[in-house]
Formats: structure tokens, C-alpha cells, sequence
């Protein structure tokens, strides 16, 4: 792994229990990597994970009462409604705030 090299630290992903993060093969690699700690948030906690947030805005926009006819569509209006949101500052953070995080406006200086 190259990132731990560039940011010069340990790895800690933060994943929800999404069914692949709990691979076999995902797990023998996170075990052979002595620099990469993985914790796991609960099922779904929209308070402690920005994504579901997203997710609840798409839900109620772009796929709100919508019937998809295949693969393609979904994920062109995936797409687009990510886009919208994109562009939507006070929606991203207003996600972000419901779970507590520090808001930055620059990255931070190195130590």
C-alpha cells in the first residue's frame, strides 16, 4: 500500500456493514496489513455516516416514485441526482453536520 507511504500514518477506514467490507478475501488482505486498523459503523447510522444522508436526499428526489427498466436508468439518474447535490454546498453540509465532524474550509498544515 502506497497511501500509508504518502500521508506518512496508518490507515482507518471507517466502513458501514456493507456485505462486501466483510469479504473473506477483504479481510485476509486487511489482516496482512499491519498499518491498516478498520472499524465498522452499525448496520445504518445516518448520525455517524454522512452517505446515508445522501442517500435519503436521493431517495426523496430523483428516485422518488420512479420505476427503473433496467441497470442503465438507475444509474443515469444516480447520476444526475448526484450531480444536483453536488453543487448544493448547504445540503453536503448540512449531511455532514448531522454527524458531528469538524467542518474545514482549507486542509490543514502539516505537523
Amino acid at each position: 500500500m502506497v497511501a500509508h507511504v504518502q500521508l506518512a500514518a496508518p490507515i482507518v477506514p471507517v466502513w458501514d456493514n456493507l456485505n462486501v467490507h466483510h469479504d473473506k478475501r477483504l479481510q485476509a488482505f486487511i489482516d496482512t496489513c499491519d498499518r491498516l486498523t478498520v472499524f465498522y459503523l452499525p448496520t445504518y447510522a445516518p448520525d455517524l455516516n454522512p452517505i446515508e444522508t445522501i442517500w435519503s436526499l436521493l431517495r426523496r428526489s430523483s428516485q422518488a416514485n420512479r420505476h427503473f427498466t433496467d441497470p442503465d436508468q438507475l444509474l443515469s439518474v444516480l447520476r444526475r441526482g448526484l450531480r444536483k447535490i453536488q453543487y448544493r454546498s448547504d445540503r453536503i453540509n448540512g449531511c455532514l453536520t448531522a454527524t458531528g465532524p469538524i467542518l474545514r474550509t482549507s486542509r490543514p498544515k502539516p505537523r
